[in-house]
């Protein structure tokens, strides 16, 4: 009943044609050349895309069970296999940074001790990156995994800068610790002045508005906690 007219009701049958039907005859969905019923699962804001899909392959054997033997369930897409392959390709990056510049190292310097610096001073700048944006509750995306490929150039940077500078006065036969404390104070200035000037760089992404700056705040920040943390590593750390 659709409404009261001179006390009588008014039924839908009464105005319309009323047919048991799909509610759009113009739709149909095809999984190649099969047609096909197609889900769509979007997760949340904020929810890890990665951990949302592997809940749904854990679940799709037990939901397949319960369907008839003649519906056949598979997935036509998956967001996650670009970003699996994007985090597995910053972490051969970042391995593969880290093994060249210790190699690099050994074979200039020929120093076991300045050979290891790098390989632990790169790794802790970028744990120390990890705990920012945990803190700030950022994920690993496209943009920070970019950041973090970008940056691996900087801290490299600066621990070579502040290894070669101390290398260079114990090959003039100073002790170990009096070189680590001159090579430091003469390069330290050189570095922190390296450290603002790459942040400065930044500010813009820093401040834009709009949709495309809530994208780039992420980078920006990523980027410049990273090379913060080298500069302290490399003042610290290293020498």
């Amino acid at each position: 009943m659709v409404a009261y007219k001179n006390g009588a009701p008014v039924k839908l049958s009464d105005v319309a044609t009323v047919r048991d039907d799909i509610e759009n005859i113009r739709q149909a969905a095809w999984m190649n050349n099969v047609p096909a019923v197609i889900l769509n699962i979007q997760r949340q804001p904020g929810a890890n895309t990665i951990e949302v899909v592997d809940q749904i392959q854990r679940l799709l054997p037990q939901l397949t069970s319960t369907l008839p033997a003649s519906i056949h369930v598979s997935t036509l897409t998956d967001r996650t296999t670009t970003i699996r392959a994007s985090v597995n390709d910053v972490e051969f990056s970042l391995m593969l940074t880290v093994v060249l510049v210790v190699m690099v190292i050994f074979l200039f310097l020929r120093s076991l001790s300045a050979t290891v610096i790098p390989s632990v001073a790169v790794p802790i700048s970028l744990v120390g990156t990890f705990g920012v944006m945990y803190l700030l509750g950022y994920s690993l995306n496209n943009l920070t995994l970019m950041a973090l490929t970008i940056s691996t150039g900087f801290v490299v940077d600066d621990a070579i800068v502040m290894i070669e500078n101390i290398a260079r006065y114990i090959e003039q036969g100073e002790q170990p610790m009096e070189a680590a404390l001159k090579g430091a104070e003469q390069i330290g200035f050189t570095i922190i002045s390296l450290t603002i000037s790459l942040i400065a760089v930044l500010i813009p992404l820093l401040f834009m508005g709009d949709i495309v700056g809530r994208l780039f705040r992420e980078f920006a920040v990523t980027l410049s906690v990273t090379i913060l943390m080298s500069a302290v590593v490399s003042l610290t750390l290293t020498p």
